[in-house]
């Protein structure tokens, strides 16, 4: 369009399209200078994609570079003439049946309108959202039912209808890419990603003063960066502009929350929650959103306190934290189904299977090391506990004790490179301390979160490389250890011990290597290791809870399908990877085998929620067995979803029958499952019990005259 240059005194009527400061505005308003000389008033409306409606008033006398573009005027349509009537009642017809009538709550043009398709059961949390004068839904459905589906369908509804014009959508790090991309390619949505390349680039273009948020009208931002007030603070702002009148109420804005139940209070064995910092940024955000809906799988974490406190969250008028609520109220904001109630009515979802790769039992020597360590670990672990009682320790030197020696089960249970690396850890630990008393922990040692549970996916640890996260993890068993009685010599001798046979056998392949060497061969190269050898079309995923077990299993399995193959075949997934990065082996992972040369994929927990991997895979490994069954049932997940082209999915884990801890697991994991196929995907509450029974059990063994 030619620029037309004016001169200050040109008059200017509200309609005309004028650039200003670099962008284009359409003029509401036009008031002009009280005295000659002075400076004219002009508001307007921004006309770009990126800032659609956004005000901005100025001086148009002092302006560098305000131009009139253009104005819309009528005239224009009558030089132009009209047209044939037929052809104009096509065109309002078409308009007719496209569009959506705000009270009409049973009218649905979304499922119309998505890449998808729809099942019957994904529309009603549409039906019930519609239903609602203000949006306040909480998706609990299982694991793979697609509740990223029926959040699409209600905000391209509500957008369908034009009640919300801003949106953000909060989910783990791991998955921002996957919802933008679920967005723009099955509902037409483009999304903006906020994170601190995109706060750089738009400092960059628009000064430090510019607020990132105001720069566009929908964005994805993760658990993550939302607890920090650099990002929380500017939202905030970029929300109260979408206020109006005296009450300040919100207009037009919707708040998705992915994986709700990492925003709930932490739980912890007092009555009350303790509010994470997650909690604390959404209760300052959430009344400052029009319309929230929340997605989680696991919604209560077994404490009524935290629960309410979440559905406070959602909907501070129904619901008030510490406070009971009435049933009825619950179930008018929440929509959960189990795949095996759907699988009744006719839906169709994978039959999945739960099967140990068993490794009978006499079949290894007595003196096999996983035999040895798991013999002197047991016998160390109750010396500790018997000192603990004699010399009358408290209950915060109980806890840490239990903490680190619960820790050195794991990692043995993982694999002996991970109880190597710890136990070095510790037994140098012990003997400084033997030596000289240590001081105060030091503020970076305070927390504990790794060695109680892992780096959580959404935890600030999540996105951390290798190195740091191994490095951390050594920092907090010294600061764990620190807390605990003192030692003795019998402790460093047995510690010593575990250290001859970790160090002499770490690098060497344990039992469970030599079984999946036996079942790669039976599923998925009969001639591994050769120079031309064959895979079937399919893949496999391996989970561990440890990156040295990930290390470990790498190298093993580079030494079983040879180096040169090994480096097409096999992958890695873990929480330091840059999304690009990530994104790239998701779309290797999930292409077609015939294309794709890439088998085996290696990950952590990093992958446990919400990435989806089950275009050709129905085999998962879990090459240790995590002790919260939730995340057991959230990396069987993974495979064991909707869109699994299989009939079956197959969970396999390892039980090595000589060891009296790995009987245990077998049995558990076995109740588990029975669990939740009565119960459905397991409640926080029931995975919090059983994660407390594995310890236990793993602590003490079987019980005499049981296998």
């Amino acid at each position: 369009m030619t620029t037309i240059t004016t001169q200050p005194h040109t008059k200017l009527k509200p309609g005309a399209v004028v650039r200003c400061r670099t962008r284009r505005y359409l003029v509401e308003d036009v008031q002009a200078p009280l005295e000659p000389g002075g400076d004219t008033v002009v508001s307007m409306a921004c006309m770009e994609d990126d800032a659609i409606g956004g005000r901005l008033t100025v001086f148009r006398e002092r302006e560098i570079d305000f131009a009139v573009l253009g104005e819309s005027s009528w005239e224009a349509v009558a030089q132009r003439g009209f047209d044939q009537p037929k052809q104009f009642a096509a065109y309002i017809n078409t308009l007719r049946w496209n569009c959506v009538t705000a009270t009409d709550a049973h009218l649905f043009q979304a499922p119309y309108r998505a890449g998808i398709d729809v099942k019957a059961y994904q529309l009603e949390p549409l039906r019930k959202a519609l239903q609602m004068p203000r949006v306040g839904l909480f998706i609990a459905d299982d694991v793979g039912l697609g509740k990223t589906i029926e959040a699409g369908l209600i905000l391209r509804e509500m957008l369908l209808r034009q009640r919300i014009k801003r949106v953000v959508i909060s989910c783990p790090p791991s998955v921002l890419r996957q919802w933008q991309e679920e967005m723009a390619n099955r509902f037409g949505l483009a999304f903006t990603v906020m994170d601190r390349a995109y706060v750089a680039k738009v400092r960059q273009e628009r000064g430090y003063g510019a607020n990132p948020w105001s720069t566009h009208s929908r964005f994805l931002i993760s658990h993550a960066l939302l607890r920090h007030s650099e990002y929380a603070a500017p939202l905030r702002v970029w929300l109260e502009e979408g206020k109006c009148g005296e009450n300040r109420a919100p207009l037009q804005s919707l708040l998705i929350l992915d994986e709700a139940h990492n925003a709930a209070p932490a739980g912890n064995t007092l009555r009350y929650a303790v509010d994470s910092g997650l909690t604390r940024s959404l209760r300052d955000l959430a009344p400052l959103f029009e319309h929230r809906l929340f997605l989680s799988a696991t919604p209560h974490n077994g404490h009524s306190n935290s629960f309410t406190a979440l559905l406070e969250l959602l909907d501070p008028t129904r619901f008030v934290r510490g406070v009971p609520f009435n049933p009825r109220d619950l179930n008018s904001v929440l929509v959960r189904r189990l795949k095996d109630d759907l699988r009744r009515l006719g839906e169709e979802f994978p039959e999945r299977v739960v099967q140990p790769l068993t490794i009978p039992r006499g079949s290894l020597p007595t003196e096999t090391p996983e035999l040895g360590l798991s013999r002197l670990l047991q016998a160390y672990c109750k010396q500790r506990q018997q000192r603990l009682v004699q010399e009358g320790a408290s209950k915060r030197q109980r806890n840490a004790d239990r903490l680190v020696t619960t820790n050195l089960q794991k990692r043995l249970l993982s694999s002996i490179e991970a109880f190597a690396r710890t136990l070095k850890v510790h037994a140098n630990t012990m003997e400084a301390r033997q030596q000289q008393r240590h001081g105060a922990l030091a503020a970076a040692e305070a927390s504990l979160d790794l060695l109680r549970g892992g780096a959580d996916r959404d935890s600030d640890t999540a996105e951390l490389p290798e190195d740091e996260l191994l490095t951390m993890e050594a920092a907090q068993t010294r600061a764990a250890l620190r807390e605990t009685v003192d030692t003795n010599q019998s402790d460093l001798d047995m510690l010593e011990a575990m250290g001859t046979i970790a160090e002499a056998n770490r690098y060497r392949p344990d039992p469970r290597i030599h079984k999946l060497e036996a079942f790669l061969r039976q599923h998925f190269c009969h001639n591994l290791g050769e120079a031309q050898a064959r895979w079937a079309p399919t893949r496999l995923l391996i989970f561990t809870d440890y990156v040295d077990t990930k290390r470990y299993l790498e190298r093993q399995l580079r030494v079983l399908l040879g180096d040169d193959d090994a480096s097409r075949r096999i992958a890695s997934f873990t929480g330091g990877m840059g999304d690009e990065s990530r994104e790239r082996l998701k779309a290797r992972f999930n292409a077609d085998p015939e294309e794709e040369p890439l088998r085996i994929l290696i990950a952590t927990d990093a992958a446990r929620e919400g990435v989806n991997l089950q275009n050709h895979c129905r085999h998962l490994i879990h090459f240790d067995i995590p002790w919260n069954p939730g995340k057991l049932e959230q990396r069987n997940g993974r495979i064991d979803r909707k869109l699994q082209r299989a009939p079956r999915v197959w969970c396999h884990y390892f039980v090595l029958e000589d060891r009296p801890e790995d009987r245990v697991m077998d049995v558990l994991v076995k109740k588990t499952e029975v669990i939740r196929k009565e119960l459905g995907s397991l409640s926080p509450l029931v995975q919090r019990q059983r994660a407390c029974t594995w310890a236990a059990g793993a602590r003490r063994g079987p019980s005499p005259g049981h296998p």
